[in-house]
């Protein structure tokens, strides 16, 4: 069965960045979003019992759309996991996409398009009300034990939106808060109780890591966004070297290429189409518009790709290796693969083993990692 993506909500990212506040709006929206991803818990597989998080209704054999949206989960489940650390850990490299975020994403029943409504309010239990459905591991809200289906109440006691706009709604009740405070308090209800918790901030990179509905092993991003296909994903076998991956475009997204190549608008629309759950896979057939990465830009992007990987965790001796692999099986004759858009391999591994030296000096020196 294929992957499908994300389903979209009706307010569009583009449409946050026309607020008058659309730079705190846009760090809300990674983590409590008017568009967000389906809930990063996992589903159970199936068979087994559902853990402490989110709660999954569903004891029958699950339908084609539950099934579907439970490998989708699965897949932003890991893209997520692997993205986090990198996010939360790397906020003084991008120090122009860095924002207060809250930590958590949250989601109600009218959150997803209808092909996957009933699917996921069978396997969620969602209702008018906001909750949690996904926690980014090392934020403030997971410091303060936020977990996977606790209902939003209030914040700062004032009520929490419900129905409709509430993803809408609730991010601009949030934005001013965030982009004056340390720490906000929201009311949740957790198993029938509510309580009370005074989330820290989280001061993180905010971009959005997206899945891709395509087997193309490709990867994009639009100085605000990162997308990483399905095909990607599956050949980057380990979060290692997903990592890497996850890493390397956040890069582009730091130093600002799309918008130094003025791709910027033709990079935004694929990705745009392949977070889709059914994209015009005609429309990457080639390279979409996008030009080919000169040399010198796609090696900065690697060295500073390395730097952000070791600054969260991710192990880079094996990088060049990994991207040779890369390279080998997309050839620049696959004209919607990694390579044709970036093809100069030799030249971007000799700045990844320069990176690669670089970190391992400044850790053994006990140096800060700061390219």
């Amino acid at each position: 069965m294929n992957y499908t993506t994300p389903p979209r909500c009706k307010t569009e990212v583009a449409a946050l960045y026309q607020n008058r506040n659309a730079r705190l709006l846009i760090g809300i929206a990674v983590l409590l979003s008017a568009c967000a991803t389906p809930p990063t818990a996992k589903l159970p597989e199936p068979g087994k019992p559902a853990g402490s998080g989110q709660q999954v209704t569903a004891t029958a054999p699950l339908s084609a759309d539950q099934e579907a949206l439970r490998q989708l989960v699965t897949l932003q489940d890991r893209l997520d996991r692997v993205a986090a650390p990198l996010l939360v850990n790397n906020a003084a490299l991008c120090r122009q996409n860095a924002r207060h975020l809250l930590g958590f994403t949250a989601k109600n029943r009218y959150s997803y398009s209808p092909e996957f409504a009933a699917a996921a309010q069978k396997q969620f239990n969602l209702s008018e009300r906001l909750q949690v459905t996904g926690v980014l591991a090392g934020s403030g809200a997971a410091r303060v034990g936020m977990m996977p289906g606790d209902a939003l109440i209030a914040v700062e006691d004032k009520p929490m939106p419900e129905g409709v706009n509430a993803e809408r709604q609730a991010a601009a009740l949030l934005a001013p808060l965030v982009g004056k405070r340390s720490h906000v308090k929201l009311a949740i209800a957790r198993n029938g109780v509510n309580k009370s918790v005074d989330i820290p901030l989280t001061t993180a990179c905010a971009f959005r890591v997206e899945l891709g509905n395509t087997d193309a092993i490709n990867t994009y991003g639009d100085g605000h966004r990162v997308l990483v296909t399905r095909g990607m994903m599956r050949f980057a076998q380990t979060d290692q070297e997903l990592g890497l991956v996850v890493a390397r475009e956040m890069a582009h997204d730091i130093l600002g290429h799309a918008t130094q190549r003025h791709d910027t608008a033709t990079i935004a629309s694929v990705i745009d189409n392949l977070i889709r759950i059914h994209p015009d896979l005609g429309m990457v057939n080639g390279l979409s518009g996008i030009k080919p990465y000169a040399q010198d830009l796609d090696a900065s992007a690697d060295f500073l790709g390395i730097y952000l990987a070791a600054r969260a965790g991710y192990m880079t001796g094996d990088a060049s290796a990994f991207w040779r692999r890369v390279a080998d099986n997309t050839p620049t004759t696959i004209a919607n693969g990694f390579t044709a858009l970036h093809p100069a391999t030799n030249y971007r591994v000799a700045a990844i083993d320069r990176a690669v030296s670089a970190v391992r000096t400044k850790q053994a020196g006990n140096k800060p990692l700061l390219p």
